[in-house]
């Protein structure tokens, strides 16, 4: 009896778990609309469109957040906006997504040395020489920002006035 009911738990959780498994798509399919919106994205950050491109990109990753190419699309809006804090976060998404992909890692590094964070590039710097192998864009690009440096600190400047003689 106790054979049984053992024998019928673990078959009702292989039936189970088979079945969750077999109701999702594979990693590499990204939901068509998905993709479709991506493309909107795209064309309203070729417009010059960057809040309609940063809505509609969000949306293509609420649809499926798989979709690597809009997270990096939303963080090279979000650079030419001036958020580079933002876009250091979504260039972290697609690399949890895929930590190989050139385009992230020479985007984020970018983004780090706006940031001041130059140590940090230079780390993505070597994982991309590392991928690489030989000399490839990604690598020479991110170098020539690292080489530049982050951008210089503005401070404002505060007026003293003078006090009249009367």
């Amino acid at each position: 009896m106790r054979l049984t009911s053992m024998a019928a738990a673990a078959a009702l959780a292989v039936v189970s778990v088979s079945t969750s498994l077999s109701g999702q798509r594979p990693d590499t399919q990204i939901d068509a609309r998905s993709m479709q919106l991506l493309e909107q994205g795209r064309a309203q950050k070729a417009a010059g469109n960057l809040d309609g491109a940063t809505d509609t990109l969000e949306t293509a990753v609420t649809v499926d957040p798989r979709n690597r190419a809009a997270f990096i699309l939303l963080a090279e809006v979000a650079g030419a906006r001036g958020l580079p804090g933002k876009a250091i976060r979504l260039y972290r998404e697609a690399l949890l997504l895929d930590p190989n992909d050139l385009r992230a890692l020479r985007g984020q590094g970018e983004a780090l040395v706006q940031r001041g964070a130059v140590a940090l590039a230079k780390d993505n710097l070597t994982k991309i020489k590392t991928l690489c192998k030989q000399d490839c864009a990604d690598a020479t690009a991110l170098a020539a920002v690292i080489a530049k440096g982050p951008p210089p600190v503005t401070t404002a400047q505060v007026e003293t006035k003078v006090p009249a003689k009367n």
